[in-house]
């Protein structure tokens, strides 16, 4: 999994559609852990232009703040799950309290 984290000063940005730079993080899903982690600047803001922009670049989730139900609808039409309501915090923090928080689907899943 490839997530997308719009920032402003190394943190979530408040407005995904204003930020200064991209974190894309690839997460193990299995391993629940990070792969790799990169940043790179962000495009012009256009609400059209940055979900295929992210999904050319393999995004399949963005974590941000707040957007509108229009431009999540946008996101999804690309293949890319939105994550509302995140605070602003590093690529770091917002990934692995992501991951922390998925469910354990192990063998001994559900008892514990």
């Amino acid at each position: 999994m490839k997530i997308a984290i719009p920032l402003t000063n190394g943190k979530l940005s408040m407005h995904f559609g204003h930020c200064e730079r991209i974190a894309f993080v690839d997460v193990s899903l299995t391993e629940k852990k990070v792969v790799k982690q990169e940043e790179t600047r962000a495009p012009a803001h256009k609400p059209e232009l940055l979900p295929p922009w992210l999904a050319q670049r393999g995004a399949n989730m963005i974590i941000t703040r707040g957007m509108s139900r229009r431009t999540q609808g946008l996101f999804s039409q690309q293949g890319i799950q939105v994550v509302v309501g995140a605070p602003a915090e590093t690529p770091e923090r917002l990934v692995g309290v992501y991951l922390a928080a998925m469910p354990h689907t192990g063998e001994d899943a559900g008892v514990h």
